[in-house]
């Protein structure tokens, strides 16, 4: 029995150790509906709607940051940062254009 448990242990631990301790991150989930909303209604010319939701998806790529490294994560905050400076200055397509950017690498985060 006891042989029986440690085999059934070690089969948890291999499935549970070779997830990624990403996937499925929320607040990459969140950053990227976010960045998404952000390129529609920069695309429509609302910069200010735009803004809102560039700075909301930032706030969650930066909190999935404290949780993972990945190169794809800091690149899309790159792009959001850009998205949020470009919507202070009202450019709505400047924040499409960066916000876009941020969901193409934020999409690739696994």
């Amino acid at each position: 029995m006891k042989i029986l448990m440690g085999w059934m242990m070690a089969g948890v631990a291999v499935v549970v150790l070779s997830a990624p301790a990403f996937a499925g991150n929320k607040h990459v989930e969140e950053a990227v509906t976010h960045a998404k909303a952000a390129v529609e209604h920069g695309k429509q010319g609302h910069a200010d709607v735009a803004l809102k939701h560039a700075e909301e998806a930032l706030m969650h790529a930066n909190g999935a940051q404290k949780d993972m490294k990945n190169g794809h994560l800091d690149e899309g905050v790159k792009h959001l940062t850009e998205a949020v400076k470009h919507g202070k200055m009202g450019h709505a397509d400047a924040i499409a254009e960066h916000a876009q950017g941020a969901v193409t690498h934020l999409s690739e985060v696994k």
